[in-house]
């Protein structure tokens, strides 16, 4: 006779051995419905909806900490709502029975899989009696509710302060190219690098780069052969393949196809690689134009002024070649591309680590739930 299969994390915390509760939502959660807050004046109360954050009120609708989750449109996105708050009607917020851990509830959420608890054939929608029917597993041991809770709350500190770090790199970022480029056809820029007071001269692409579009070779995913070396598209890197198109420095910008045309795709990159038809690949004349600081000063350009077509977006190679660009003298062309480089390193190890957080956080909502 086959035992009864035991309903057991993968992973716990010692001392803990019991079997974990089937329990309907409606045993461990009670579920609220959000109310219109127009009636109300402004205040400090947050009121969510369905997309998180939406304004402040001058009362609140709970004054305990809940779930949010929405009963129309964005239906598997769970939100902690940290008292005190408000909730509009298409949202709803669960409060914790029988002394169980909200933040502990909250977790349990985020592993429940919403979508399949669709009742519309429209917009996605959830009714009070779907949620409360839904089963989950707690622990029949306090204590180890705590104990999970603690461990995700803390990986969720971490995870807002990368977050908090790499937004800050970026707008970091983002003011520097303001100000160590000229705007609007000015000749000096607001920041400088000590020993540096020359004017800066302009020039269109056409004048100061060599363009090596010619090289590109697409090539169809099923076509591929797997290797070591990137294939880049508009929007970066692809896939990795076998063999190259070229090799060298060289600054590559969307030709169509762009994800988002007001952060223009730009890489700088230099070694092998392999570019298809969808991104220009241009290169600065040898020390006339350093190619870290044509990559940044390319990012500071509207490239919208340059585009055409309708649907499909365009930056056909003439007008690419038509961009005026500011320039330093080349050696002050390195300081600036070197400086900006730095900041673009620390970004992409505060991504990594954000990542390789937000990796760990699922893995272990995987083995640490029944």
């Amino acid at each position: 006779m086959s035992k009864e299969k035991r309903r057991v994390p993968k992973l716990r915390f010692p001392g803990f051995t019991e079997d974990w509760e089937q329990r309907k939502l409606s045993d461990i959660l009670k579920v609220n419905s959000g109310k219109d807050y127009k009636h109300l004046e402004q205040g400090d109360i947050p009121v969510y909806g369905t997309g998180g954050y939406m304004l402040s009120v001058n009362e609140s609708l709970s004054n305990i900490d809940a779930i949010g989750i929405g009963r129309k449109g964005t239906i598997d996105k769970p939100q902690y709502l940290k008292a005190p708050f408000w909730t509009v009607d298409t949202l709803f917020y669960l409060t914790a029975l029988d002394k169980h851990s909200i933040l502990f509830l909250y977790y349990l959420m985020q592993l429940m899989p919403w979508k399949k608890f669709d009742e519309s054939t429209g917009v996605p929608s959830l009714s009070k009696t779907t949620i409360d029917n839904i089963n989950g597993y707690v622990p029949s041991n306090p204590k180890e509710e705590e104990l999970i809770s603690t461990l995700f709350n803390q990986l969720d500190k971490s995870i807002t302060l990368h977050q908090r770090k790499l937004n800050n790199l970026k707008l970091k970022k983002k003011a520097l190219l303001q100000k160590l480029f000229p705007k609007n056809g000015k000749r000096y820029p607001e920041l400088r690098f000590p020993g540096f007071t020359d004017a800066w001269e302009q020039r269109k692409l056409s004048e100061v780069t060599t363009c090596f579009d010619n090289l590109r070779v697409p090539v169809t995913a099923s076509d591929r052969v797997p290797g070591k070396i990137p294939y880049y598209g508009a929007n970066g890197i692809q896939d990795y393949v076998s063999g190259h198109t070229h090799s060298g420095e060289f600054v590559l910008i969307a030709e169509d196809g762009a994800n988002d045309l007001n952060d223009y795709p730009i890489q700088y990159v230099n070694g092998a690689i392999w570019v298809n038809n969808h991104a220009h690949v241009i290169a600065g004349y040898k020390e006339k134009l350093e190619n870290k600081f044509l990559s940044y000063s390319l990012k500071t350009v509207k490239m919208t002024t340059f585009i055409v077509g309708g649907g499909r977006s365009k930056l056909n190679l003439k007008a690419l070649l038509e961009i005026p660009i500011s320039m330093p003298n080349y050696d002050e062309q390195c300081v600036i591309g070197k400086f900006i480089e730095t900041i673009d390193i620390n970004i992409t190890l505060h991504q990594r680590k954000l990542d390789h957080l937000q990796l760990q956080k699922k893995a272990l909502l995987q083995q640490m739930f029944v």
